[in-house]
């Protein structure tokens, strides 16, 4: 049994809900009233669904059931929608930030027993990588998966080393939990991670107790997940959810198929935490002496977690940067670990390293917004406070310099401060700029509501750049659609056409051909005009 078996302090307690509080405002600052964009359309207009018509148990599109996903993280934005009466970018945001609020919180509980410095470095690393952030700042189901298995993992880990109970009723409502929110992966992605712990701990028997447990477990959630699926769509649609949520995962139809893309990958989507974590091994194995401690112990079993969650999730054709974010708090332990390891020569220079990053973030910063602002003068107008905040936090680094105690913390956050101030102030706004839909959008509708008529989305995809003109309706709207040039021949007024503006060049010989657009602008970074195909004039007889 650990030194650190007793219960934790109540101290403990209010710091760790307390720095998930402070992280939780942090991801929520200025999230109100932007415009959805990208893969969160989708999820927004899951959202404004279910506000019109009524929580079901799929989500819908177009007034249809959608095989890809369950309807548990939607009613969670649509809880939130609720007292407002609509789906903005903070209730669809909320409860991704609140998810990584809860691993902020708990990466620090678990932590904070060995050492308070490791545990607020951890949480710094975790705030410091880029795919953390581009994540809490969306829609994000990985991300809540991600909460969920760390959780799972802490639970685990508690009841052994922190003498709580076991809470196994907890674990595995939260397995459930992750199957509801993203499905089969939901479910073997914190049962692989509490495996891992068993198996490097020798303990053989709830090693297979709980895995045999959470097989069980997985049946019965795959059985009432396609019971669900008959009842919301009959046959037709169950075979819709077996092909998107398990085969379309499996055949690379998804994102890359390179089996080493996650280790590869990771190096940007995930820096600093896990190019630091690989360092602090590195330097680990090169120093090893002795028995391992108790802190380096916790640095091997997170290792050996987040290495489940890399060679499982590399099985699957279907790779995408998103589904490792279950990692990224392991590796965010293990590269925080030199601060808590002895004094090394090597371990030492690892930790002044790190430190000089953290040091010349700001700077750095500035000197890239700068440069950025010369190139492109039209996104970036107006960043004079953004540079007097991060010359002020450059400031603050090499101020904290010459403060031994508070040096590695203060440096940490500062650079957490920079890079967040950065994002939200700079990166997000222009972002929102280039991919906006929602201006053309409703420039179009007024028009479209002033002569109604059927509208038609040319080579906009279903699944595609559709769903981003319909997540700025207000309203339901059936639109038809319209793959190929010769389909818009057979189209017969009155009838409203939206496409790429590239796409006029295919229009000569259809009814199409010769009309001058009525609104021409900007719309996920491509041109975009709408046409007004008018009824046919009558023919004397």
């Amino acid at each position: 049994m650990s030194t650190h078996s007793s219960s934790p302090s109540h101290t403990l307690l209010w710091q760790s809900l307390g720095l998930g509080l402070l992280a939780l405002l942090l991801f929520c600052a200025g999230a109100d009233h932007q415009s959805a964009i990208g893969f969160d359309s989708r999820f927004v207009l899951f959202a404004k669904e279910m506000l019109r018509h009524g929580p079901g148990f799929f989500p819908t599109t177009y007034g249809q059931p959608y095989a890809d996903y369950t309807s548990a993280s939607t009613l969670l934005v649509w809880l939130f929608s609720l007292p407002l009466g609509q789906v903005t970018s903070f209730t669809a945001w909320l409860p991704t930030a609140i998810a990584s609020a809860v691993i902020v919180s708990l990466v620090y509980r678990l932590l904070a027993p060995y050492s308070r410095t490791w545990a607020l470095l951890s949480v710094a690393l975790l705030l410091l990588s880029n795919t953390f952030i581009s994540e809490t700042r969306a829609v994000s189901l990985d991300q809540m998966l991600a909460a969920v298995s760390f959780s799972v993992f802490y639970l685990g880990y508690a009841h052994d080393h922190f003498a709580a109970r076991r809470h196994l009723g907890w674990i595995f409502l939260l397995l459930v939990l992750g199957f509801a929110i993203r499905g089969p992966i939901g479910l073997v992605i914190p049962t692989g991670m509490l495996c891992s712990y068993y198996l490097l701990g020798g303990q053989w028997r709830r090693l297979f107790g709980f895995g045999f447990s959470a097989l069980l477990l997985l049946v019965a959630c795959v059985g009432l997940l396609l019971w669900l699926a008959r009842l919301s769509g009959g046959q037709a649609f169950v075979d819709d959810v077996i092909r998107m949520q398990f085969m379309g995962r499996m055949d690379g139809s998804e994102g890359s198929s390179d089996v080493f893309y996650y280790f590869t990958s990771s190096l940007g989507n995930y820096a600093l935490a896990y190019p630091l974590a690989i360092l602090a091994w590195i330097v680990v194995l090169l120093e090893r002496q002795g028995e391992p401690g108790p802190s380096l112990k916790l640095v091997r079993l997170a290792s050996a977690a987040a290495l489940v969650v890399m060679i499982g999730l590399s099985i699957p054709q279907a790779k995408k940067a998103r589904y490792l974010l279950p990692m990224l708090p392991m590796a965010a332990i293990v590269a925080a670990y030199p601060f808590q390891a002895g004094s090394g020569r090597l371990m030492t220079w690892l930790r002044g390293l790190i430190q000089g990053l953290w040091l010349l973030l700001p700077a750095l910063l500035m000197v890239g917004l700068v440069v950025l602002r010369r190139k492109f003068p039209d996104q970036l107008d107006s960043l004079t406070p953004l540079l007097l905040v991060l010359g002020l936090l450059q400031l603050v680094a090499l101020a904290l310099l010459f403060k031994r105690r508070w040096r590695a913390v203060g440096l940490a956050y500062s650079a957490v401060l920079a890079v967040w101030a950065c994002y939200i102030g700079v990166f997000e706004p222009v972002q929102h700029r280039l991919y906006d839909t929602r201006q053309f959008t409703q420039a179009a509708l007024r028009l479209i509501e002033a002569d109604p008529a059927p509208v038609v989305l040319h080579r906009m995809g279903k699944d595609a750049k559709a769903i981003k003109f319909m997540v700025n309706l207000d309203r339901d709207l059936q639109p038809q659609f319209s793959d190929q040039a010769a389909t818009l021949g057979q189209i017969s007024g009155p009838a409203w056409v939206i496409l790429d503006q590239s796409d006029l060049a295919d229009l000569p010989g259809s009814a199409l051909a010769g009309l001058a657009p009525v609104l021409s602008g900007r719309f996920d970074k491509n041109d975009f005009v709408l046409l007004h195909l008018p009824k046919p004039a009558a023919v004397n007889p």
